[in-house]
């Protein structure tokens, strides 16, 4: 239960019900939850749709849903993908790249990944032939991206909140994100939903190996632009009509 606490309240905004810090196992074992994490907030994402579309043209339900999705995040991962554009386009050497992943500003490049995203989520959302499974398809295959990448490849730090997850997260970990998305995405679309992860986790480790191209491992920033990424796919792929 303490993992799982953990993990909503590191992806989310939900309340602090444990106020002290995690430990590095319970850091490790809370990746195993991720997908659950992406399940509830698809569900509430969906909600705040739902309720919208009552009042506002499907457009405008499509952008509050978006303000919603980064206002229940904080922007988490976003933050991740704008960081790690700023460091892979705006640095020439390993070194520089890792300093600039360090650094609390925001530069051009990152300012219009942030941007550009977002308006490929808010257009495909609002293009969706069935928001519901979108948004929790989205949400939920996600964030099982991040346990298998945070799994198979190697940290870029030599200390750190990723790194702590990573040496306490295993084969048991991925084995339960997995199992909850499967069942997730079977229930939302069948034997189509297995396609849909197989394509998520080809693209996340693509992404993966081009980042390990620049840099020496991936971070917590390269974890949250793997995710942004991917809820991107998915949600593309129920534009598709």
């Amino acid at each position: 239960m303490t993992s799982i606490l953990a993990a909503f309240q590191f992806l989310t905004i939900f309340p602090p019900l444990i106020r002290r810090p995690f430990t590095s196992q319970e850091m490790g074992r809370a990746v195993g939850f991720f997908p659950l994490v992406g399940l509830a907030l698809g569900g509430l994402l969906y909600g705040v749709h739902a309720a919208a579309q009552l009042i506002f043209p499907a457009t405008i339900a499509a952008a509050l849903t978006i303000f919603a999705w980064v206002f229940f995040t904080r922007a988490f991962h976003l933050d991740g993908l704008m960081d790690t554009c700023d460091a892979l386009f705006g640095g020439f050497t390993v070194e520089r790249r890792l300093e600039i992943l360090k650094d609390p500003r925001m530069g051009a490049f990152g300012v219009a990944a942030g941007i550009l995203i977002l308006l490929l989520k808010y257009t495909a959302l609002a293009s969706s032939l069935n928001p519901m499974f979108a948004l929790v398809m989205a949400t939920v295959v996600g964030r099982w991206t991040s346990p298998l990448v945070i799994i198979t490849f190697p940290y870029a730090r030599e200390k750190g909140l990723g790194k702590d997850m990573k040496e306490n997260a295993g084969l048991p970990q991925a084995l339960f994100s997995t199992l909850i998305t499967a069942g997730a995405v079977y229930w939302l679309a069948g034997t189509r939903g297995f396609l849909l992860m197989l394509i998520a986790a080809l693209f996340a480790f693509a992404l993966a190996l081009y980042f390990m191209r620049l840099l020496p491992g991936l971070t917590g920033d390269q974890y949250g632009a793997i995710t942004e990424l991917t809820e991107l796919i998915l949600l593309l792929s129920f534009a598709i009509s």
